[in-house]
């Protein structure tokens, strides 16, 4: 596996995580049941699961009125897209694990 592989991988699997995070806080909030720590949630998102979290918030209409979430999440993904850029196409690195 080469490090673009392990990267993809982890990206998915954290992605996945603040999905299915989402999902069940969403639905527990609904049944009065004990909730995903907020911070939870914002450490997907800050952990490389931005895009996840913020389909989530669109899919279940979840946490979309909280300016932390709302404004948060856009914000930790644009600099997540940034910082890809920056270490895949500026900073010179052989991508191969050998």
């Amino acid at each position: 596996m080469n490090v673009i592989q392990i990267v993809s991988l982890y990206i998915l699997s954290v992605n996945l995580g603040g999905f299915i995070a989402f999902f069940i806080d969403k639905r527990r909030s609904t049944r009065s049941k004990w909730r995903i720590p907020e911070a939870t949630l914002l450490t997907f998102a800050l952990l490389g699961g931005s895009i996840g979290c913020l389909l989530a918030m669109k899919t279940f209409r979840h946490k979309t009125l909280k300016p932390l979430f709302s404004i948060g999440i856009p914000v930790i993904l644009t600099i997540q897209i940034v910082a890809l850029l920056v270490f895949f196409f500026i900073m010179p690195f052989s991508f191969m694990i050998q």
